[in-house]
């Protein structure tokens, strides 16, 4: 399968086009990026492949990719997705910061096309099934807050997969208890209120991917807790999602669908 990854200049668009280009069964065959646009792509990610970066998402349908990794960020991942399934390349979307009319203009896209893309907001499987236990836990233990730690330079705030993760605790549970706020004396001292779940993010050097959930209930806690150490560890979810994207029906969210 011909593979063109989207933002591959970046921390995880790098570490996507050394996957891909080690794969047996998926050949990397476009790098798009502005910011390294006209260098060899081997300089960009520190391993020998005979591509050059380029600034154009023509590049990818040059190069007759079937499926488009798309790892930028939320001032360009709604056009970019919705791009490349005007053009019929299937898209793999990591990026974080898709609002619900930019999923809502894919999703028609989707269905009038023959391109499918699947978003994640996270592609590591453990943070997967930390997602998946959560669910379980609150329709047993609806107190819940989610701690969610990243790198300094991570451009966006709760992240992704703290979001998500909100949004399945408040859909498994029966109902939502009411926040103990108390007297906030610095407002966002109790973090961010998210479909009725406390979400605090931490951003520090030295960190990668991080996160906690934590339920209270009568005498007791309980802490679900999931660290991606290496980018590495979002490869095996990015290359499955790779090989199943032309299976699916459309646009689906969540990688937790391939498993």
């Amino acid at each position: 399968m011909r593979v063109g990854v989207v933002g591959a200049a970046g921390r995880m668009g790098a570490e996507a086009c050394r996957a891909v280009a080690a794969s047996d069964d998926l050949e990397l065959v476009a790098a798009v990026d502005p910011t390294a646009h006209g260098r060899p792509l081997s300089e960009v990610i520190g391993r020998e492949v005979e591509l050059t970066v380029t600034d154009g998402l023509e590049a990818v349908t040059d190069a007759g990719a079937q499926v488009a990794i798309e790892f930028t960020g939320p001032s360009t991942v709604g056009d970019h997705l919705n791009w490349l399934l005007e053009h019929e390349v299937h898209a793999v979307v990591g990026a974080t910061g898709l609002t619900d009319e930019d999923l809502d203009r894919a999703r028609r896209q989707a269905a009038s096309g023959p391109a499918n893309a699947l978003v994640a907001p996270n592609f590591a499987i453990g943070a997967v099934l930390l997602m998946q236990f959560a669910a379980a836990a609150a329709r047993h233990l609806p107190h819940a807050e989610v701690v969610e730690l990243h790198h300094d330079a991570k451009v966006d705030a709760p992240s992704g997969t703290a979001l998500r993760t909100a949004e399945l605790i408040a859909q498994a549970r029966p109902e939502a208890p009411e926040a103990v706020l108390g007297d906030e004396r610095h407002p966002g001292a109790r973090g961010a209120d998210h479909a009725g779940v406390r979400v605090h993010s931490v951003r520090l050097p030295g960190l990668v991917a991080h996160q906690e959930v934590v339920f209270g209930g009568t005498g007791q806690t309980l802490t679900l807790r999931h660290d991606s150490l290496d980018r590495s560890s979002f490869m095996p979810g990015v290359l499955l999602a790779c090989r199943q994207v032309p299976r699916l029906d459309g646009l689906v969210v969540g990688l937790e669908h391939l498993l």
